[in-house]
């Protein structure tokens, strides 16, 4: 208790008390985009609304014209940028992640050169201090070291921004058509001085294409963004570039990167500039909109959401009052200055994806590369679904808050799974299947969202298409084309793991037999209970079984002195050997002690399996806590890792073992030791609000049981008060009156005024709302919500 007393009093002495009631924009003035932005978060701090299609954040440079400062664009410690790009994806891991999509760069000096000729960003780059930089909710400003400046604001679908120069100097806005963060296949500029615009697109798609662990095979193009920006002055002058090719006074020029990186990519790509006389008027606007259908898609896009004469301060006040909207779906009470900016940001990260990708018009960019309309009902199509991740924490909270917008997304996942003939990919950027990690991610993603309320999309047919693909092996999953990190099929040889119950690690074409087989019965349990929410019982009696299948990947012999463990085994029935609990062999980015407890929807059986809950809780234990009792913040493959995904639930799983107030100090000291305020506050990659998700899920006191269900375990609430205001939906109010740092356990708990003795909230409570009250104290109570878990049988 010593370890978890010191961490928590770090997070009180971090800020004083508020007032017990805020306003909505008192929720806005807490969000910090800057929360990771350094540690591997990899957030970028641009203009962005909420689930908005541009975001216009700075690119940041280390010298490599092929590379950048982090993953997506932004890294707190490069401060050095060669451009503002329009496009970004929250917390992607791999390097570098996706979109940075036309980088628009303010230039002091002659354009003497072709830019993309400036391979280590020498000349047509900048520096700038954080001192001079400003990120709020939907507005983003940096003054550079050059002299000039740029403020950005955003709605959803367009820009406008301000460059400033340094009067009397040679002034340039430079745009880099081609150098998107992966590169592009292909990309065009075309200027035009009678009507004071820029327009072009850019041909590109790899994400993850750089990995080592087959990322090869997603070098490849699935989308192109068009843009067009239009200026309030007509320019000085213009000019163009190919590779090294300059053209002053151009006026086309096309040309791509490809996706290599490096000397392999070095001094190719195009782009345009224009100039602007500054010595009477140093100030220059433009209007930039965006469409992943058509450059006259783009220009409708701008023409609706942006007047011709709206300011930047007119679209960033129009911004924050749109986050203030969004951010009052939990309103909170009490707790530090420092807990309140890390809970807000955690929510507005949330709330940065799915993004829509969809057209004011209702034109969208399918998975086929065709342009599709949007289905009957559906308000917006969204892109980027980081599914191995967003299952386990964002889908739900999204659904919960957002049922509409989560009904959305789960409609725009059908849409683009027709259009990929069936195949439901596991992490989909912008349109485009990438393949990237392991399982069958959207099951549990879309039967949760159900299960929360989300249920305005074709449900029968995206039920029907996620059963066909658990059950009809598909040509793909016997590819080995981008394995291990990227393997096409999304049940990967489904044949045999039906014969055999598990995934050879010789024969599976997946990454790590052992994580898809547990992540293969987390999706047939998902399916197996929706199909009982929707009377399909022939569904549910053939998926039931399947859901006890990581039985045949854990061995009780692993570890020695019949511990037990998941391990890989191979299509004859031999286990991997040599095997190590802290090796990831048959692994996806976590090692067998970590995923050994990815048994959500089963942990009675886990723990029977462990020799009880008594055994299985002491095996907790010493999985949050090192030899010297102190807590394991990662780095340990033995112990947890709260940096990545398979393992973020486990502290919640003392409430099936019997000892729930081990779950309320476990939260707790993860919340605090992990999550803080500044650049460092991610533990991990946020991978499109995931992270983010857990820490509001841990503030609030609740958490999934189980990826596809709705009942939510609990735990002690930082916040004296939460009032939860789903959209269209009815109003959750949590209330702890003592809550503090040192208040961590639950003494008692009463829901709409009535004794409740369990560690559970039941389906029902979400779907009806209420109110719950939590007593909490200094000292654990050993004998509140000790009863056991309902059992999941679907």
């Amino acid at each position: 208790m010593r370890v978890l007393t010191a961490g928590l009093a770090m997070v009180l002495a971090a800020g004083l008390a508020v007032p017990a009631t805020a306003s909505a924009e008192d929720a806005v003035g807490h969000v910090d985009p800057l929360i990771g932005s350094a540690g591997g978060g990899n957030t970028y701090p641009g203009a962005v609304r909420p689930f908005g299609m541009i975001s216009w954040s700075p690119t940041s440079t280390r010298g490599d014209q092929t590379n950048t400062g982090a993953a997506n664009g932004y890294a707190y410690d490069a401060t050095r940028v060669r451009g503002f790009s329009l496009t970004h994806v929250n917390g992607a891991g791999c390097h570098p992640g996706a979109a940075g999509d036309v980088p628009i760069m303010p230039f002091v000096g002659e354009v003497t050169g072709s830019p993309t000729a400036d391979v280590r960003d020498e000349v047509y780059a900048a520096d700038f201090s954080h001192a001079d930089e400003s990120a709020t909710p939907g507005r983003y400003s940096v003054e550079l070291a050059s002299g000039a400046a740029a403020d950005l604001s955003v709605t959803t679908r367009a820009g406008v921004g301000d460059f400033t120069f340094p009067r009397d100097r040679p002034a340039a806005l430079l745009f880099r058509v081609s150098n998107s963060l992966n590169g592009s296949e292909d990309a065009e500029v075309t200027i035009d001085p009678a009507t004071r615009t820029v327009s072009g697109s850019v041909l590109t798609g790899a994400f993850c294409g750089r990995r080592a662990n087959g990322g090869a095979n997603n070098k490849k193009t699935y989308y192109r963004l068009y843009f067009t920006a239009s200026f309030d002055r007509a320019f000085a002058g213009t000019g163009t570039w190919v590779d090294g090719a300059h053209q002053p006074g151009g006026l086309t020029a096309s040309g791509g990167e490809g996706y290599e990186t490096g000397a392999a990519r070095q001094g190719r790509g195009s782009g345009g500039y224009v100039t602007f006389d500054t010595s009477r008027d140093d100030d220059v606007r433009v209007r930039v909109g965006i469409s992943y259908t058509s450059a006259e898609a783009a220009r409708r896009n701008l023409d609706r959401e942006i007047r011709p004469h709206d300011s930047v301060d007119d679209v960033a006040a129009d911004a924050r009052r749109e986050w203030a909207r969004q951010l009052r779906a939990v309103e909170v009470s009490g707790g530090t200055a420092a807990q309140r900016t890390t809970f807000y940001t955690a929510l507005y990260h949330a709330f940065l994806q799915p993004n829509v990708t969809s057209d004011v018009d209702g034109t969208y960019l399918g998975s086929d590369r065709q342009v599709h309309r949007l289905e009957r009902g559906q308000r917006a199509q969204y892109g980027n679904f980081s599914g191995w991740d967003q299952y386990r924490a964002h889908t739900q909270l999204l659904a919960l808050l957002e049922p509409r917008i989560a009904s959305d997304y789960a409609q725009s996942l059908l849409n683009l799974a027709r259009q990929n003939g069936g195949v439901w990919d596991r992490w989909v950027h912008v349109n485009g299947p990438t393949h990237v990690m392991t399982g069958d991610p959207s099951a549990p993603a879309l039967a949760g969202m159900y299960a929360m309320g989300a249920r305005d999309f074709d449900v029968p047919s995206a039920f029907e298409s996620l059963v066909r693909q658990a059950t009809v092996p598909h040509p793909d999953g016997l590819s080995d084309k981008g394995c291990p990190g990227q393997c096409e099929g999304q049940r990967p040889n489904l044949a045999e793991y039906l014969r055999l119950g598990y995934a050879p690690q010789d024969t599976c074409h997946c990454w790590g037999g052992a994580a898809e087989t547990l992540e293969d019965a987390t999706a047939d349990f998902a399916l197996a209970d929706w199909a009982r929410r929707l009377g399909r019982d022939d569904v549910r009696d053939a998926l039931l079984p399947r859901a006890g299948w990581w039985r045949n990947t854990f061995n009780p012999s692993a570890g020695g002195e019949g511990v037990g463990y998941q391990q890989a085994r191979r299509s004859d029935g031999t286990w991997v050997s040599p095997f190590s609990a802290s090796s990831d062999v048959g692994f996806a980015q976590g090692t067998s002690s970590t995923y050994t407890w990815m048994v959500q929807h089963d942990v009675s059986g886990l723990a029977a399996a462990m020799g009880g809950r008594q055994r299985a809780a002491q095996r907790l234990d010493a999985f949050f806590h090192k030899p010297d009792g102190s807590w394991a913040t990662g780095g340990d493959g033995l112990r947890y890792d709260p940096t990545n995904e398979p393992g973020i639930h486990t502290p919640w799983l003392y409430n099936a073992l019997g000892q729930p107030w081990k779950t309320q100090e476990t939260v707790r000291a993860m919340a605090s030791l992990v999550y803080r305020t500044g650049p460092n506050g991610l533990p991990g990659n946020d991978d499109l609000g995931t992270m983010s998700a857990w820490y509001v899920f841990a503030a609030l006191g609740v958490y999934p049981q189980t990826p596809s269900r709705a009942e939510l375990l609990l735990s002690s609430p930082m916040f004296v008060k939460a009032k939860i205001r789903r959209s269209g939906g009815p109003t959750i109010t949590i209330s702890a009156p003592e809550a503090s740092p040192s208040n961590v356990y639950v003494g008692g708990v009463t829901v709409d005024g009535r004794a409740h003795g369990r560690s559970w909230l039941s389906e029902e409570f979400v779907a009806r709302g209420g109110e719950l009250v939590v007593d909490v104290a200094a000292v654990p109570d050993t004998s509140w919500g000790v009863a056991e878990l309902p059992v999941d049988h679907g």
